[in-house]
């Protein structure tokens, strides 16, 4: 597979694959900032054969203290979690969801974390799977329980990079280090839900919302290519990123795979950095790389 299909499948692959009957575990990650449990979502209609995981309680560990809103999920829980979705050595796991692609991609980016290389990202999301005239399934379904084995380490030993607080601050001296919220949200105009407005000193704003186009899908390559191109990239040695509390960040980094750039996630985000009084804040647009 190349770049793009290693990260990203397509509403007709998925539905082949279905339709043949070939293993495959399907994972609705139904999230929203202002609606974070899709459970009641997903039982009125869901891909079929596609288990409903809880981003809250299986994609983060809210036990984990001053890490910001969203906490990785410990190795040992994410292993209970991944079972409980039916996830099995050998077999391919595509998630999806119906915001952003920002539950999405944070599945996807734990399940690598965890070891696990044949996950992709449904492109387009759910409303791409109603579009193309797929019926959906109500109710809930129960999966086999999986045999998955996770790392016991909070990191899982698998290959997505973190960043930890300080290291977030030093990117900007040696790399790009790319904020995905809003433009407003990144000036410091507003701030809805974490108690300080701003951004992290020196980082660049590539807002989540243009990496998709209308339709939710993630932007060719050649788009993905320029707007990314203006960061500073290609030429960072070092690329991390960061959103609000470590779960939208995770679909700029998506999109800089399917480019061939593997970027690291900061998970606290800027949930973590402004509950620090002592971390310094930028307000303001930076200007980015011509």
């Amino acid at each position: 597979m190349g770049l793009r299909s290693d990260t990203l499948i397509t509403v007709a692959e998925l539905a082949a694959r279905i339709d043949s009957a070939e293993p495959i575990t399907v994972v609705d990650i139904r999230w929203q900032l202002d609606r974070p449990d899709g459970r009641a979502d997903y039982e009125r209609g869901h891909i079929p054969g596609a288990v409903y995981a809880d981003l809250d309680s299986e994609l983060s560990d809210h036990s984990a203290t001053g890490l910001g809103r969203h906490p990785l999920p410990t190795g040992p829980a994410l292993q209970v979690a991944a079972r409980g979705w039916g996830v099995r050595s050998g077999v391919p796991i595509v998630s999806y969801d119906n915001w952003n692609r920002a539950g999405s991609a944070r599945a996807w980016w734990v399940l690598r974390a965890a070891g696990i290389q044949d996950v992709r990202i449904l492109d387009g999301g759910l409303a791409a799977w109603t579009d193309a005239g797929h019926e959906l399934a109500t109710g809930i379904e129960h999966p086999e329980q999986g045999d998955i084995i996770v790392h016991p380490g909070t990191l899982y030993d698998g290959e997505s990079a973190t960043l930890t607080v300080g290291e977030a601050a030093a990117v900007p001296d040696r790399g790009v280090l790319i904020d995905v919220r809003s433009p407003e949200r990144f000036r410091g105009d507003t701030e809805p839900v974490d108690p300080v407005a701003g951004h992290i000193p020196g980082a660049r704003n590539i807002p989540g919302s243009a990496i998709l186009d209308d339709r939710g899908f993630f932007r060719p390559a050649s788009e993905l290519e320029e707007l990314f191109r203006r960061t500073g990239l290609p030429d960072a040695s070092v690329v991390g990123v960061y959103c609000g509390s470590g779960v939208t960040a995770t679909v700029g980094i998506a999109a800089l795979r399917t480019l061939g750039v593997d970027a690291a996630l900061f998970p606290g985000s800027w949930s973590q950095w402004s509950a620090d009084t002592a971390r310094p804040i930028a307000t303001g647009d930076t200007a980015p790389a011509s």
